[in-house]
């Protein structure tokens, strides 16, 4: 993930965009990237602009009803959607780290979410917080003083079936904490929680739309 310095948004912010628009956001990031592979003009955005914190999902389906991360990468403080949607669905495609680009033939077998983030607020300990609706950053020092942060976004949890603690303890070893994990470290914990608005297209869904509206590229294949 990239974390940079969060910003307040609240939930009246958020009600500005749809279910519709964000399913839209979705279906523009397979524009982004099949224009990438095909090396053609991307389509403008179909969808209203703003400035929300935000986050690109890639998953790609097993052939037997299960699904494997392929990337996330997103920003935790505003940016504008149209720059956002298009900067994030390349970069969690083909630059997060922790996997291999993802390639042309995977494509058929992809999902696309996309989460809107909002009404961030620093909470009282590291457990205040909810599973299955706030999404967490969480900053920590280790013992040589050097500073740790790493976030899950909302339905991280949930989808793992962990307890908070649980989720708390994957979070410190995601920012890079190797030690043993202490009651004394997680205490040290600031955890800022956050709301998300997610919606999810997978490329069936997508192609079927892009071909309806008559907006299916021939050089997409």
């Amino acid at each position: 993930f990239i974390a940079t310095k969060f910003h307040t948004m609240s939930s009246t912010d958020i009600r500005q965009v749809t279910d519709q628009d964000i399913e839209e956001a979705c279906r523009y990031c397979f524009d982004v990237i099949l224009s990438r592979f095909s090396k053609t003009p991307c389509p403008l955005p179909r969808f209203p602009n703003g400035q929300y914190p935000l986050f690109v999902t890639w998953d790609k389906a097993d052939g037997r009803g299960n699904s494997k991360l392929r990337g996330c990468i997103g920003k935790l403080s505003p940016i504008t959607l149209h720059d956002g949607i298009r900067k994030y669905a390349a970069v969690s495609a083909f630059e997060d780290h922790r996997f291999s680009p993802i390639s042309s033939e995977e494509v058929p077998w992809l999902e696309c979410s996309v989460t809107l983030l909002f009404d961030f607020e620093e909470a009282p300990t590291y457990l205040d917080w909810q599973v299955g609706k706030h999404g967490m950053i969480i900053d920590f020092a280790d013992e040589a003083g050097a500073a740790l942060s790493a976030t899950y976004l909302p339905y991280v949890c949930s989808e793992q079936g962990w307890e908070k603690q649980e989720c708390i303890d994957s979070l410190i070893r995601k920012a890079g904490y190797r030690g043993a994990i202490s009651q004394r470290l997680r205490n040290s914990i600031r955890l800022t929680r956050y709301q998300g608005c997610k919606a999810s297209v997978d490329f069936g869904t997508y192609r079927q739309h892009r071909v309806s509206e008559r907006l299916w590229q021939a050089a997409w294949g």
